[in-house]
């Protein structure tokens, strides 16, 4: 259920050249030279930073956590996508926010819904994934990044952007991240190597606006003083190299093939009940049942078939009135398996639907 990258695709790492003084306590900011190198990656995408306004935490799950430490009190407004990443929306609540919707389009947000809700609410930021986001693999056109961008200066709404997935390319398409095209907002800008290399080493990034990096930087040293210091020595092995490029390419390559097989499969037994776009990144498909029903009733029949999937309704703010949808990772699955396994969910799902036609 969890969006577990391929273990045939961790790659190899070597530790034997790491220097035995980084046993030692670090910088709260991070590594120097991995700050640079994640600077200058970011710079390439557009984004006007430099090496002081990045901070490496322990994935960028943490970048949340401290937003919402930052931003967030009992009954504080935030504007979400519907649906929006599980765990962000968890935090949040946790928090005590208030949760202001926009429902997600083919190319991007709602516009026109995004523009009522800042007219109608002031919320603290909006929190927004517009690269193969979770769950819905929607990817923001650059209309509509520019276009957010825009509303997001005009009503003064700080940004949060999270992009775990942007390196996950399958068709080689990219946009520019919506920070780099505001003029006067705040901006937070994360992501990781979680979904590139190891998970496990639980080293992500934050870059910030001015204003907010020195109240971002106290909250990180109360939280932890320092992201483990040999994760981030490991990920700057790889970042900016060349045989990171070539990794990522080989990886991409894997996982167009995986959605492709996964694909198939769904045509071959989904057709009938449900819709779907195929994504063009990122590690999930996201369906939309044709007879709606509440996907959560479905997981303990299929997990009896030993069958897994995530239930739809968790990644609304209000999950009771968004029925219908069931997020699928084909990263991780057994293609041994997959054609069995996508059979036995939709004989589980047809049952149901009959069940309540009945």
């Amino acid at each position: 259920m969890a969006c577990l990258p391929a273990e045939s695709m961790l790659p190899k790492v070597e530790w034997a050249d790491m220097p035995v003084s980084l046993g030692q306590y670090g910088m709260s900011e991070g590594e120097p030279a991995l700050r640079e190198a994640l600077a200058a990656d970011a710079r390439a995408l557009g984004i006007a930073c430099n090496a002081s306004q990045v901070m490496v935490v322990s994935g960028s799950q943490q970048t949340l956590d401290l937003a919402a430490k930052l931003y967030i009190d009992k009954g504080t407004e935030i504007l979400l996508e519907a649906p929006t990443y599980l765990a962000a929306l968890q935090i949040f609540q946790l928090f005590g926010a208030d949760c202001i919707t926009v429902p997600l389009q083919a190319e991007g947000p709602d516009l026109v819904a995004m523009r009522q809700r800042l007219e109608q609410h002031r919320p603290a930021f909006a929190y927004l994934i517009p690269t193969f986001q979770n769950p819905s693999a929607v990817r923001y056109s650059q209309v509509s990044r520019d276009a957010v961008a825009a509303l997001l200066d005009e009503f003064c709404v700080t940004l949060i952007e999270d992009e775990p997935y942007r390196e996950l390319s399958f068709d080689g398409g990219s946009a520019r991240p919506i920070v780099s095209g505001l003029k006067t907002a705040s901006w937070i800008y994360t992501g990781t190597v979680s979904k590139t290399l190891l998970p496990g080493l639980r080293v992500g990034y934050l870059i910030a606006s001015p204003d907010l990096f020195p109240h971002l930087l106290r909250l990180k040293q109360s939280a932890d003083l320092h992201t483990n210091r040999l994760g981030q020595w490991q990920a700057l092995q790889w970042i900016g190299t060349e045989h990171y490029r070539e990794h990522l390419l080989t990886l991409c390559e894997f996982y167009r093939g995986r959605r492709d097989a996964f694909e198939d499969a769904l045509q071959t037994h989904f057709s009938d009940l449900a819709e779907w776009n195929s994504p063009q990144g990122g590690l999930f498909f996201w369906l939309t049942l044709k007879q709606p029903l509440d996907t959560r009733t479905l997981l303990d029949v299929a997990l009896a078939q030993d069958v897994a999937f995530m239930p739809g309704e968790p990644f609304f703010a209000d999950p009771d009135a968004n029925h219908g949808h069931l997020r699928l990772n084909f990263s991780h699955i057994d293609p041994a398996r997959l054609n069995e396994g996508i059979k036995r969910l939709a004989s589980v799902v047809r049952a149901a639907q009959n069940l309540k036609a009945a």
